[in-house]
């Protein structure tokens, strides 16, 4: 017999960020396949857990009689003094460590990675989206063979019919506006290329950290890259589609990825991308489709984006690159399948 699942999450599982993405297709995909799967999307601040955080989190411990836990690791940390009271058995999803968010002050990473791998060692399985996030985990003193990998599928999807010729080329980046996604740095290295004919539309909701949009926007002022960069904010994903289909460039600045769905997103289009090695990106992006430099290096950036909008060449070798890398890009139903899989192992050992 399928035990019940209790899938927990910080806030509404429809929240467009990657993580909630791949949270919602493994519920969905999960419920098709047989699994009764009961949703708890706590209330409160996470991860920096508040009062509502830590009541939630007891009051979804309070309704699970029985069956098998899985707490996203955007919600973990409210369990801290709960999880003597949790089943015996339950699974975390980790897409990337809290420790490893960037802007956190040394003592706030410290405590996070202290509690992280506490309740990481708790777990009866840890399941990661890249084979770089368990290489990661391993700082937290985590057995690899308590960990499992489970990467996001992509939706097949049209290539990318450009901009048209003889237009400014155009940039897409697509992310939250949070210090991680490191849209600072873009901009920053954005700010020497202002010889060159380009636009950029940046694609992402502020609400997850208003105070960086609001830097985000004053950047833009300041740099004066008004007239050559437009903050779209989130969309679903039909207006998604439609920003890539224009796109001739993906580009990504990113300080760490757990695996980076966006850019899995673009290959699928045939996008040449531009982005960063830090994370799982490698991993996600192959040699002969982007150029990655290193994070947090704006003229390192700005040296690969001019190398690419300066040689048309270029653009079309990555091209094609994205393009055979498409053809090798695994589906949601194939991931969803791993995550069943290594739930199974779990209920029968």
């Amino acid at each position: 017999m399928i035990p019940a699942l209790h899938w927990i999450v910080p806030g509404p599982l429809d929240q467009r960020t990657g993580g909630y993405i791949y949270d919602r297709r493994m519920v969905e995909g999960l419920r098709a396949a047989g699994w009764p799967v009961r949703v708890h999307a706590l209330v409160g601040r996470f991860p920096d857990v508040d009062r509502r955080a830590l009541d939630a989190a007891a009051d979804a411990v309070d309704s699970m009689a029985g069956g098998l836990p899985v707490i996203d690791g955007l919600a973990l940390l409210a369990f801290a003094q709960l999880v003597d009271r949790l089943p015996a058995v339950w699974v975390g999803l980790v897409h990337h460590p809290l420790a490893m968010e960037t802007g956190l002050s040394r003592e706030k990473a410290a405590a996070f990675a202290a509690l992280e791998s506490r309740l990481m060692h708790r777990a009866a399985k840890l399941i990661v989206t890249s084979p770089r996030t368990r290489r990661d985990l391993a700082g937290f003193d985590v057995d690899p063979a308590d960990v499992a990998v489970v990467s996001p599928g992509v939706e097949p999807a049209p290539l990318a019919q450009g901009s048209g010729e003889g237009g400014p080329v155009a940039l897409l980046c697509v992310g939250t506006l949070t210090p991680r996604k490191g849209h600072l740095v873009l901009l920053a290295a954005l700010a020497d290329l202002t010889d060159l004919d380009w636009r950029l539309t940046l694609v992402g909701s502020a609400a997850w950290d208003p105070g960086h949009g609001a830097r985000i926007e004053r950047a833009i002022r300041d740099l004066g890259l008004a007239d050559r960069v437009t903050l779209i904010g989130e969309q679903d994903e039909q207006g998604l589609s439609g920003f890539y289909c224009r796109a001739d460039l993906f580009v990504l600045a990113s300080h760490h990825e757990g695996y980076g769905m966006v850019l899995a997103e673009a290959l699928a289009r045939g996008l040449p991308i531009v982005s960063t090695t830090a994370g799982a990106i490698a991993d996600t992006v192959p040699a002969e489709a982007g150029i990655l430099v290193p994070p947090g290096d704006p003229s390192a950036l700005a040296s690969a984006l001019r190398r690419v909008l300066t040689d048309p060449g270029e653009r079309r070798r990555l091209a094609m690159g994205a393009r055979k890398a498409r053809n090798e890009l695994s589906n949601w139903q194939d991931a969803v399948n791993d995550f069943a899989t290594v739930l199974e192992e779990v209920i029968h050992r």
